[in-house]
């Protein structure tokens, strides 16, 4: 069954490809908490759950755990670099976690298998401003 569109994933969506980076669903809750649009947490949740479902919206877990999101540039698989400080975050290729990923699998018997890969450090802003 084809999801319907509402105004409330339309507003998520809208919020989100304004973010910086990657956000948490209560900080894009909290943002159109603040614009009076009346959307809950939960829709935000279910919003967003949406979106990385059909490739709208990137979802990753921060190096804490939290589940953040962001809107999607490119389509098929791909991976990130995320600063840790700012959310700068810039999509790579990676052919050699490609392979890697492929083998790995292969060599325990495992097919059809897919991975995450995502890479977590400082940009080179941010790491200019600790030095």
């Amino acid at each position: 069954m084809a999801q319907r569109n509402t105004w409330q994933r339309d507003r998520v969506r809208e919020a989100l490809a304004g973010a910086q980076g990657f956000v948490s669903a209560q900080d894009l809750h909290a943002s159109l908490r603040d614009d009076n649009t009346g959307i809950g947490l939960a829709t935000v949740y279910r919003a967003l759950a949406t979106l990385a479902a059909s490739g709208e919206a990137d979802q990753l877990q921060s190096p804490d755990g939290e589940a953040i999101y962001r809107a999607c540039s490119s389509t098929g698989h791909h991976h990130h670099l995320i600063c840790r400080s700012c959310g700068l975050a810039v999509e790579i290729q990676a052919h050699e976690v490609e392979e890697w990923a492929k083998k790995t699998a292969a060599r325990h018997g495992f097919t059809d298998a897919e991975h995450v890969v995502d890479i977590f450090g400082l940009c080179a802003s941010c790491s200019a401003r600790v030095d």
